[in-house]
């Protein structure tokens, strides 16, 4: 016969056994680490990260002049180049001739972009800002400007500089063309309404 005692399983566990809080602190961030999903890090996350910030900040600020960025980016296009025709403009964007009717059409609508007959060629329209679309891009000029204090204000003079360099460098070498966004390739529809005019 077996005399030896067995234990109670009803009994109190030992200090040996009680896990300590310090113990059950790291055995819940161990587990909570091995939940969380890997922080992205790198220089292209962080430039797609603040690029969709900038993106949507610059938005918002020019819907409150009647604007979407697609048409801030046509305006300075062709208030770069007047007499810029529809053709030449596609081409520049990537897209299609049709699209950009589509977007030339509604600065038209608005009064800010107007098509003249080419002198050199009658079956080619002209791009020209009107007065009305001059003002406008004044406006987000300013709106621009504020934009980019805003979103470096980490950086001081010399670091806005550096940082210009080495992203107009990065640009180069992806063989982006300058001053064009190559959201124009994937933009479904033309600009957003705009601002009747008073």
């Amino acid at each position: 016969m077996n005399t030896a005692r067995q234990p109670d399983p009803s009994a109190a566990p030992t200090p040996a056994q009680t896990p300590t809080p310090a113990a059950t602190a790291t055995a819940s961030a161990a587990t909570a680490d091995q939940a969380r999903p890997p922080v992205p890090r790198g220089a292209a996350f962080l430039l797609a990260q603040i690029g969709a910030h900038a993106a949507g900040r610059f938005a918002e600020r020019v819907a409150a002049l009647g604007l979407s960025p697609a048409d801030v980016g046509l305006l300075r296009m062709v208030a770069g180049r007047p007499g810029l025709s529809q053709r030449a403009l596609a081409e520049d964007l990537g897209v299609v001739p049709s699209r950009v009717v589509a977007l030339i059409d509604a600065l038209e609508g608005g009064g800010l972009v107007e098509r003249r007959r080419s002198a050199g060629d009658r079956r080619n329209h002209e791009l020209h800002l009107t007065p009305e679309g001059r003002r406008s891009l004044g406006k987000v000029s300013r709106v621009a400007s504020a934009h980019e204090d805003d979103l470096l204000a980490a950086l001081d003079p010399d670091g806005r500089a550096q940082l210009l360099e080495l992203l107009e460098r990065v640009a180069a070498q992806q063989e982006l063309t300058p001053g064009v966004h190559p959201g124009y390739r994937t933009l479904a529809k033309p600009a957003a309404k705009r601002k009747e005019k008073g």
